[in-house]
């Protein structure tokens, strides 16, 4: 019973992990959910006169999304640029 259940954990993975749908699954579902909370939070500052904490806080959370998309766009041209340097 144990040595068939080392065999198991002991084999290689049979398939392959589709990277592709992971992104297009945060980019459609999580991301938005994000966006929209940060939006209530922002709202909710911002009527208890809380400007400049509101106006931080968008500028923070621009950059940090542009840093994904920079990610992203890395993710997708990464494999191009392996393959140009190493081929």
């Amino acid at each position: 019973m144990i040595a068939t259940e080392l065999t198991i954990l002991a084999a290689e993975p049979s398939g392959s992990i589709n990277t592709e749908g992971i992104v297009t699954f945060f980019a459609s579902n999580i991301a938005p959910i994000l966006l929209a909370v940060l939006g209530v939070i922002f709202i909710g500052r911002a009527s208890r006169g809380e400007i400049s904490k509101v106006l931080t806080s968008s500028a923070i959370a621009i950059v940090g999304l542009a840093f994904i998309a920079g990610a992203a766009t890395l993710f997708f041209v990464g494999e191009s640029i392996i393959k140009l340097i190493f081929n």
